[in-house]
């Protein structure tokens, strides 16, 4: 893995990677994943007492306990309410603008969230501007397949950036 830092090239691959591993055997919310894939943006509901939670669980209700979730759709667009940019001092692994901003997809309960915002120059995002969904890859990790030996697994995350006018 490379960090594009010639004296970490190679160094701490595992302790250094900012993106969650995606695999089946090693995830609950494999399904957000694959979902995110095909450009769908979902969380879980609870399908005995009807709670919705962001991040998604893989497992259990947070409300009453129930394993019976299921995958539902957020909007893929929202409004940015107030946000931050970061162009000196960026965390190694990011690049310079880093953009959070807190949007509102309009929606109960998942109405409000914050999110990194990107393919965005500094100084260009404003209030209430419209941002849309974008996913990403992000690099690849290694998972052992036991006889099958070690696998590449493909990786994706999601941030916003704003809509083309």
């Amino acid at each position: 893995m490379s960090f594009g830092i010639p004296i970490l090239d190679n160094l701490y691959p595992a302790t250094m990677d900012l993106w969650p591993i995606q695999a089946k055997e090693f995830n609950k919310v494999f399904p957000f994943y694959e979902n995110l894939k095909q450009g769908r943006f979902t969380t879980t509901k609870c399908k005995d007492c009807g709670h919705v939670m962001f991040p998604p669980r893989g497992v259990i209700c947070p409300e009453c306990y129930s394993e019976n979730l299921e995958y539902i759709d957020l909007p893929t667009k929202g409004k940015v309410l107030i946000f931050t940019e970061e162009v000196k001092g960026v965390p190694l692994g990011y690049e310079s603008p880093l953009i959070h901003a807190v949007i509102d997809l309009g929606v109960e309960p998942c109405r409000r969230m914050i999110t990194k915002i990107v393919n965005c120059p500094a100084g260009v995002l404003k209030r209430g501007d419209e941002v849309q969904l974008s996913v990403f890859e992000v690099p690849p990790t290694p998972i052992e397949k036991g006889r099958a030996g070690t696998i590449m697994a493909e990786r994706v995350f999601f941030a916003f950036e704003p809509v083309k006018k």
